[in-house]
């Protein structure tokens, strides 16, 4: 099964949404897909991808110890993560294909026949304002879930805190998350993602001031870098009832290792476009289920990585829910072919067909290509 391709494929689902995908082509005709999203970067990805196809033509796609081996210090950084884990996820969907059977079945077997998820109501909230969050959540809970994350701080950045507009976006996204918990009730949980806009001193408040809306969990509230202040915010939460959550963006065991060891969070969320894909997320959650942590992997993207996910989690046995867009576009689904496992109903089934299952529709990337987005969802300074 010799490489004949790989293959870089951005397409454009909404004005401020592009998705983007690597395609192995082999010699006997079949294509793996893998997803490699990461906003505002598709150019170089396409530079990456195109590296990766002049090196590895003709290699054997069995070989994935081989030819998606993930370093961390890799000086491509996150652009070099995303294309490998996009290059392990493709080469699984050929050797499921190859085999005739689904890629969980080559991981060694299901755990759960379906996987729990939990709605990302983020980008499908057209109004940000307190009623446009509450309504997207009504709209979530309405669909079968029991859980719903919002992300209320735009434009909020710890470094202009200072600033009277900053302190008013703070005061906005209080009020943002007030409005999605009344909306929703007691029995639904409620996760808050931060993006890093907090410093130390601004987390430990922050965490203060949401204790009353029994959250789930509080996620990324500062850069991983700075592991001592997480595992203080971390117990501050607890204190509180909240788990603290993160580490969306780092890449293989090694990177996940510290954190893990440091206790910094209840809640790790490997992302299987960035992580380096099925085996180093198995890795991650092995080693995290050894200290009690569980897996809820970030998956708030397209529907490749969607499908990849729901087979990793599969077989993950500390799995916690899984997230997904809701709301954001219809192409989720418009895009693919073959079976995209379901981001309704709060459960997503885990898929029985060859391989991964779904590709991308015939030609979706000549037809939607992906463009530049002037006004990106998060200031630069956040990723």
């Amino acid at each position: 099964m010799r490489i004949a391709a790989i293959r870089f494929a951005g397409v454009n689902v909404t004005p401020k949404t592009n998705w983007s995908f690597v395609q192995v082509a082999t010699e006997d005709r079949r294509t793996g897909t893998g997803e490699c999203t990461l906003a505002n970067h598709e150019a170089v990805l396409a530079l990456e991808v195109a590296r990766l196809d002049a090196a590895l033509r003709g290699a054997d796609a069995r070989d994935r110890n081989a030819l998606a081996r993930l370093l961390p210090h890799a000086p491509g950084g996150l652009v070099r993560h995303a294309a490998i884990s996009a290059l392990e996820q493709a080469l699984w969907d050929l050797a499921g294909q190859e085999a005739g059977v689904p890629i969980w079945r080559l991981l060694g077997g299901r755990l759960r026949d379906r996987v729990a998820l939990y709605a990302n109501i983020n980008r499908g909230v057209a109004e940000r304002v307190p009623e446009g969050f509450a309504a997207a959540a009504r709209r979530a809970v309405a669909d079968g879930f029991g859980a719903v994350k919002l992300a209320p701080f735009d434009p909020f950045v710890w470094e202009d805190a200072a600033a009277p507009d900053q302190r008013a976006a703070y005061a906005r996204g209080i009020e943002r998350i007030a409005a999605v918990r009344e909306a929703v009730g007691p029995g639904i949980d409620v996760m808050v993602d931060c993006h890093w806009r907090f410093s130390a001193g601004g987390a430990a408040a922050l965490v203060r001031d949401l204790a009353r809306f029994d959250l789930f969990w509080l996620e990324c509230p500062l850069a991983e870098a700075n592991l001592g202040e997480l595992r203080r915010i971390r117990a501050m939460a607890n204190d509180r009832g909240m788990r603290l959550a993160g580490a969306e963006t780092l890449a293989g065991l090694a990177g996940f290792a510290p954190v893990i060891a440091a206790g910094a969070y209840d809640v790790l969320m490997p992302d299987i476009k960035y992580c380096g894909g099925y085996e180093e997320m198995r890795r991650i959650a092995a080693l995290a289920q050894v200290h009690g942590i569980e897996i809820a992997p970030h998956n708030p993207t397209g529907p490749i990585c969607h499908a990849h996910t729901v087979h990793a989690c599969a077989t993950i046995p500390n799995l916690g829910r899984l997230e997904v867009q809701f709301g954001e576009t219809p192409l989720f689904f418009g895009i693919a072919a073959g079976t995209v496992p379901a981001i309704s109903g709060g459960a997503a089934p885990v898929p029985d067909r060859p391989g991964l299952g779904a590709a991308l529709a015939e030609g979706i990337a000549a037809e939607r290509p992906w463009i530049p987005i002037p006004s990106p969802w998060l200031d630069p300074r956040l990723g």
